[in-house]
């Protein structure tokens, strides 16, 4: 129940902050806006994975989505099996971020990119989903560690 709830915030929170990106604050007509002397938000047209890596266009975007979409049903039916609140909180917030960034390749042959923060040497630029697949992803590490130590404490 957790992490589908977790799902479902990050992909509505994910959609609302890109229609405001598109639609609001027009960033694809702005290109870039700085907020902070660190922090920009620049319109990038992502046609890869997380962060722009592996470019895919053609028959490519549709192997990247098909692909996105077989992991977040696996992800979908391991978090139907579990009772470990932080392995759920890892699933979820991996399972809104995969859904939220196929929306977009799905909807408009690229993911929408805006999180600008190259002022501090970090080179991608990205958005609420691929952060929140980032922070998933240490979530269920965290989780192994907690649940490897808990394993060895038993035997």
């Amino acid at each position: 129940m957790l992490g589908g709830l977790i799902a479902a915030a990050i992909i509505i929170a994910d959609q609302i902050v890109k229609m405001w990106i598109l639609y609001g604050i027009q960033l694809p007509i702005r290109r870039t806006i700085e907020v902070l002397p660190f922090f920009s938000l620049t319109m990038v047209e992502n046609r890869g994975v997380s962060f722009g890596m592996f470019q895919a266009d053609g028959i490519g975007r549709w192997l990247l989505s098909a692909f996105a979409l077989g992991v977040a049903a696996m992800l979908a039916w391991w978090l139907r099996q579990t009772e470990r609140r932080t392995l759920a909180l890892g699933l979820g917030l991996v399972i809104g971020g995969a859904i939220g960034n196929l929306i977009d390749r799905v909807t408009r042959g690229y993911v929408i990119d805006f999180f600008d923060f190259s002022d501090l040497y970090f080179p991608y630029v990205f958005n609420v989903a691929d952060a929140a697949i980032s922070i998933g992803v240490a979530f269920l590490l965290l989780d192994f560690v907690l649940n490897n130590d808990e394993t060895e404490k038993k035997a």
